[in-house]
C-alpha cells in the first residue's frame, strides 16, 4: 500500500509532465539552496561590518 501513495497525486500524469516537474523541482532545490547562501553571505557581511576596526 505504501507504494501507491503516490498514485493519487500523480497518477494521471503523462510522463513528460512528471519529467517536467521533477525539472522544476530540481531548480527549486538548487534556488533555495543559493538562496541560502546568499542570506549566509550577507549575514557574514553585517556581522564583519558591525565591528569597530
Amino acid at each position: 500500500m505504501e507504494g501507491q501513495v503516490w498514485w493519487p497525486k500523480y497518477g494521471d500524469m503523462e510522463v513528460s509532465d512528471a519529467k517536467k516537474l521533477k525539472a522544476l523541482e530540481d531548480e527549486n532545490r538548487r534556488l533555495k539552496s543559493l538562496l541560502a547562501d546568499a542570506h549566509l553571505d550577507i549575514s557574514m557581511l553585517k556581522d564583519i561590518n558591525s565591528k569597530k576596526w
